[in-house]
């Protein structure tokens, strides 16, 4: 438990030098929520950004077609009011409600039909959701209707996800923005949507500034129901001890990463918390593909490294048990996880794996963002396995790197070993496949294999994959959980805590949850 004091002690160092500036001294007595966060974005462009802090950004300015339940399971009317699908599960067909955008225009099928075909074609993080989609065609003015090139079962789903929000289409043409094939080439609108939005939502952005605020102001023209709030304040705040401290004090109504190991230490009675079990989960992924590692991380010595981790000491170390293993890159609760086994610790088999593959005196850097992110201090997370690596005689050098360096240096594959972290965009499983499967294409394929996928790419995923779209919901689980086995053997992608989650709020604050498409959704909150 040294490393708990440890941690501790840097965060208590951390808030000596924290300032709060631009924060209302007392954030519950106003008529603005303030929220703190270490945020994450990499875009507030709908079609480009992808990160938690994006997502109920993104949900509470952008609509979706439809949206998930609080049952974290259901599919809901959000701009549509009905929908129907063909039986193979090609085509899918939308009718739009009566709604405006935040400059009173009426959202049209042509906007829906825009948006998605934006998100599809700007090749950008998101744009996977909507891969297999070939048309999008707007019937009539309240009538969309997409085909796909192969059933999709997930393809509802995907439609839930923060990323598909429907786009102010003429408004954004005249600021630049594309959505054709060549939109790579030609759209120029991102630095635009870092001061400017053209949702429909309950909220529009007000100004952001990277790395320190995130401001919304409530979209007087909202067509349904007002928010609660006039304004909404996200402040940057790094570690979990400073964003405690700011909530037991008043100047902030809500903070985002608390750890368990915090929220126990919070006295205050004007302060809730609670702790639910979350989808999230925080992971460590090998580079195959990175300079000079194609004959060093090999599949063996992928495999001795897993056999190598103490899985139990990381949840201890991270989050003070206060969360759960999780077998594959498939979040526990969505289908096909229920029958995966979590990996166990076993030093001596890992050892005479690594003797037999000739990895003796093995010398590997972990570069990874320098980042708190669900409440696990990336550090010590890194720190543990580092402790790990050491005791099968592998050498981890650890470098903690900013976001912008941690993006430019993966793609480059300057080191063999990363940790990032995964939130989902929606209820269902092909997700985690269409993002972490070994199969050409995909974003961590190319991840991993960078200019050589034959190093981990994995034919048989591409065949379980199409038959578990082609399958009823019910039929596809138990194909999901052979897709998750497959790719535990891979070994590129190890999950090593899904943290219980902390909500922690002031207790004047209600509608604070947990959601598995849209992380918070901010509409819903309140003051009693």
């Amino acid at each position: 438990m040294i490393q708990f004091k440890l941690r501790q002690g840097v965060a208590t160092l951390l808030l000596a030098g924290t300032a709060f500036a631009g924060v209302p001294a007392m954030a519950q007595d106003s008529d603005t929520l303030v929220i703190a966060r270490s945020m994450d974005v990499n875009s507030l462009d709908p079609a480009r950004a992808f990160c938690d802090t994006c997502q109920f950004y993104l949900t509470a300015v952008y609509e979706t077609l439809i949206t998930l339940d609080p049952d974290n399971e259901t599919l809901v009317p959000n701009l549509a009011e009905s929908w129907e699908t063909n039986d193979d599960f090609t085509e899918f067909t939308f009718i739009l409600k009566e709604a405006t955008f935040q400059d009173g225009s009426p959202v049209e099928a042509s906007d829906v039909v825009w948006s998605i075909n934006r998100l599809k074609n700007l090749k950008a993080s998101p744009s996977f959701l909507m891969d297999g989609m070939i048309n999008a065609e707007a019937v009539d003015a309240k009538t969309v209707k997409f085909t796909l090139d192969a059933p999709s079962s997930q393809f509802l789903n995907k439609m839930s996800a923060s990323y598909a929000g429907v786009i102010n289409a003429d408004a954004a043409m005249e600021a630049g923005a594309t959505a054709g094939e060549d939109a790579p080439e030609t759209d120029k609108a991102e630095q635009w949507f870092l001061s400017n939005s053209l949702g429909s939502g309950p909220y529009a952005l007000a100004a952001y500034t990277p790395e320190a605020e995130l401001r919304l102001s409530r979209n007087d023209a909202y067509w349904g129901d007002a928010p609660a709030f006039s304004e909404i304040v996200v402040t940057q705040i790094q570690d979990a001890v400073s964003q405690a401290q700011a909530l037991e004090t008043g100047q902030v109504d809500i903070a985002m990463q608390i750890d368990p190991d915090t929220a126990r230490s919070i006295r205050s009675d004007d302060v809730t918390t609670e702790v639910v079990p979350s989808y999230n989960f925080v992971y460590i992924g090998f580079i195959p593909g990175a300079k000079g590692m194609a004959e060093v991380m090999t599949p063996e010595v992928r495999q001795a490294l897993a056999l190598a981790i103490d899985y139990d000491g990381i949840l201890d170390f991270t989050v003070g048990g206060s969360g759960a293993k999780q077998a594959a890159p498939i979040p526990n609760g969505f289908p096909g996880s229920a029958g995966l086994t979590p990996r166990v610790q076993d030093v001596e088999k890992a050892k005479e794996m690594l003797a037999a593959a000739g990895a003796t005196d093995l010398k590997l850097v972990a570069g990874y963002p320098n980042d708190n992110i669900y409440g696990v201090d990336f550090n010590i997370m890194m720190q543990k396995l580092q402790q790990d690596f050491a005791a099968v005689d592998v050498d981890l050098e650890l470098k903690p790197l900013t976001w912008a360096v941690w993006r430019d240096e993966l793609g480059a594959g300057e080191w063999p070993i990363t940790a990032l972290y995964y939130a989902p965009d929606y209820y269902g499983t092909a997700q985690y496949v269409q993002y972490f499967g070994m199969i050409e294409g995909f974003p961590w394929a190319g991840r991993a294999g960078l200019e050589t996928p034959e190093l981990v790419v994995n034919p048989v995923q591409a065949d379980l994959y199409a038959k578990a779209l082609a399958s009823s919901p019910e039929e596809a689980e138990a194909i999901y959980q052979q897709l998750g086995e497959e790719m535990m053997k891979d070994t590129i992608i190890l999950p090593l805590v899904s943290p219980n989650l902390v909500l922690a709020y002031r207790s004047d604050i209600q509608g604070v949850r947990y959601s598995a498409c849209c992380n918070l959704p901010l509409a819903e909150i309140s003051r009693k």
